[in-house]
């Protein structure tokens, strides 16, 4: 079974951030309708942040081994959707205000109390914060491994 891919995408500070993209295609599902959902889910839940900039066409079509036009395709449905904007040559990049998203102060303020919560319960169970830190980081390793051994179907 073929892993999931995995491509890179900046975000509006420059740095590079890891999406994590399945395409099944023996789905009814067209591939380009897959990819645009699993774009819209990662702006809506703010994974891919305003300004964020999509890989280009070519890269992403290469990666994936599609036709850059199904790339192209599900790049400008978005657009349609109001959630990205092509730029020309510069590329596709999230909009300000996407659609169906939580805006980003509230988002910032429900990861905050989230974290509260956990640093709240870590306490309770007499974690310091170094420990606090590594069981973090070793959760969010769990998870990348669990994400990337998710059976899908291979790839053409």
């Amino acid at each position: 079974m073929a892993t999931p891919l995995i491509v890179h995408s900046a975000e509006a500070k420059g740095r590079s951030h890891r999406l994590v993209l399945r395409l099944d295609p023996l789905s009814t599902v067209p591939l380009y309708e897959q990819l645009r959902a699993q774009f819209a889910v990662m702006i809506a839940v703010g994974h891919l942040e305003p300004g964020s900039r999509l890989p280009t066409i070519r890269h992403l079509a290469g990666m994936a081994n599609l036709a850059p036009g199904t790339v192209a395709r599900a790049y400008r449905e978005l657009e349609v959707d109001g959630a990205a904007e092509g730029r020309g040559r510069r590329g596709t990049f999230v909009v300000n205000e996407p659609p169906h998203s939580e805006p980003l102060s509230q988002r910032r303020e429900r990861l905050a109390g989230t974290a509260d919560q956990f640093a709240f319960d870590l306490r309770q169970l007499g974690v310091n914060a170094d420990e606090a830190h590594q069981l973090l980081d070793q959760a969010f390793a769990r998870v990348e491994r669990s994400e990337l051994e998710r059976p899908t179907t291979p790839s053409t």
